[in-house]
């Protein structure tokens, strides 16, 4: 079954009890890793690692197992490093295998020296992805909290697997016995979003295992995410569209794009628009509404990297100014799509109401403050009522805990994240004594791929030190031109 989360969610002990079964090996075999949702495949070789879904119940003979899928990308090398990467992805929700494949390229050079691994997180990909059907975003917005519970007891009945056992603090214990199985004594470790989540919670389970680490689009354990999700977006927003007054070119194209903005936003929450027009990835013609939500779940999603971004004042133009919503609607079906195919709505939730939603009224963000956004009060209203039918499933008690460490840790920031900004890395490298903070001006979140940052990431993988690490090339980076017709940015 296909996930319908809606696009306002894609932005979550180390002892012997509850060990997966250990004295089994991890048998490999050459396969092709692919992805339905990123396209292409790559030689690998393959396994299933046995788990059993309640980790602290191993006397239960009769408890419910899980295969985790386990992909190991040899290096290039005759003689690899001892220490591969292991690479986690976001979401949460999202297959690891899925964001290797949409990405791939930007992990060459460090592929030349060391093997990569590549383990799809219980609930995603293919280990037992907990995916049910939820309402998308303008429903889930909007619909009466009764109504959205009833819909999300369908969902929880629909799962193939128990949401409690699908937390982080679970999730890094899976990943350990990975490791062990596959024979290294230590690995590095890059996660992206989410991911970073999980990285730092295996820092600091088993910080004699990480040799180093990256945290791209880092998220501090402190910090729970929900309530800041709105004021982030916006502050995102509210920058793009400065940059564009102060573009000669931009303005001179899109005036005062603010305020048309704010019309945009402020018309299509009270009078949607019915449309008939091409799905952008099908090209079959499909009947959509753009409202309130819709609109606000595109420009999000849209803000997330530079090169979307660079899109907004044209699209506002068009739907606000020039009365033609049909391609930001289109825009927003592209990122329903993806995110439907991406993300896995039991898992995410499993994580979100875990590990956040406990602590979200300690972020004190007020519903005054939510409702100046284009975001508004609606999105945490809905998440709360999710949350409150969402069975809780174990979270470690340090979890929330600042991480202090001294493996060494490289961060990537975007300039302009729409979801965690600098100043979330800026809080946590302050507590890693071999920790360095590198930041790619204007961009968005997610900078594994950006520019000079494959070389910058696959140097300092080699030395496992940022001591001399030279960063000069990231300070050459610059946000993609604005779009100023379908054709051409400026020049």
């Amino acid at each position: 079954m296909r996930s319908q989360v809606p696009s306002w969610v894609a932005w979550i002990f180390c002892s012997a009890i509850g060990a997966a079964f250990a004295d089994e090996p991890l048998r490999l075999s050459d396969c092709r890793l692919e992805s339905a949702v990123a396209g292409g495949s790559v030689a690998a070789r393959c396994g299933q690692y046995r788990v059993r879904e309640n980790r602290d119940d191993p006397q239960n003979e009769m408890g419910k197992e899980l295969q985790l899928h386990v992909a190991v990308i040899p290096a290039l090398r005759l003689k690899p490093a001892a220490d591969p990467l292991f690479i986690v992805s976001g979401g949460p929700g999202q297959a690891a295998s899925d964001f290797y494949l949409s990405v791939g390229p930007a992990f060459a050079r460090i592929r030349r020296d060391r093997d990569l691994v590549i383990v799809d997180q219980r609930g995603t990909g293919r280990s037992n992805r907990l995916d049910c059907a939820l309402p998308d975003d303008s429903e889930f917005v909007v619909v009466d909290p009764q109504k959205l519970q009833a819909a999300v007891r369908e969902c929880l009945a629909a799962l193939p697997g128990d949401p409690r056992y699908y937390t982080t603090s679970i999730a890094v214990r899976d990943l350990d016995d990975i490791r062990a199985a596959l024979g290294y004594s230590k690995l590095n470790i890059y996660g992206i979003s989410y991911g970073t989540r999980v990285a730092q919670h295996y820092m600091r389970r088993y910080p004699n295992r990480v040799r180093s680490a990256i945290l791209d689009g880092v998220v501090p354990a402190e910090i729970a995410l929900g309530p800041d999700v709105a004021i982030e977006a916006q502050r995102a927003i509210d920058v793009t569209l400065q940059r564009c007054t102060r573009d000669a070119a931009c303005a001179q194209q899109f005036p005062d794009v603010s305020t048309q903005f704010a019309a945009l936003q402020a018309r299509l929450s009270t009078e949607p628009v019915k449309l008939s027009i091409p799905h952008p990835l099908t090209g079959a013609v499909v009947a959509t509404t753009l409202d309130g939500a819709r609109l606000g779940a595109a420009v999000r999603l849209l803000s997330y990297a530079d090169e979307t971004v660079s899109t907004l004042p044209l699209l506002i133009h068009e739907a606000q100014t020039l009365r033609e919503p049909q391609a930001l609607a289109a825009q927003y079906l592209r990122v329903e799509s993806d995110l439907e195919e991406q993300i896995a709505a039991g898992m995410h939730f499993a994580v979100v109401c875990s590990e956040d939603a406990p602590r979200w009224d300690r972020e004190n963000v007020s519903e005054e403050q939510l409702a100046k956004t284009y975001l508004g009060t609606a999105f945490m209203r809905a998440m709360r009522a999710v949350c409150e039918q969402w069975p809780r499933g174990p979270v470690d008690p340090d979890f929330g805990a600042p991480l202090q460490s001294n493996v060494p840790t490289l961060i990537l920031s975007g300039g302009n994240d729409p979801v965690t900004p600098e100043r979330y890395a800026d809080q946590i490298v302050k507590r890693l004594s071999k920790g360095k903070h590198v930041i790619a001006a204007g961009q968005g979140h997610g900078q594994l791929a950006t520019g000079c940052i494959p070389k910058l990431t696959a140097e300092f993988i080699a030395a496992a030190s940022t001591a001399d690490l030279d960063e000069d090339c990231v300070r050459s980076i610059r946000p993609t031109p604005f779009m100023l017709s379908r054709s051409a940015p400026a020049p």
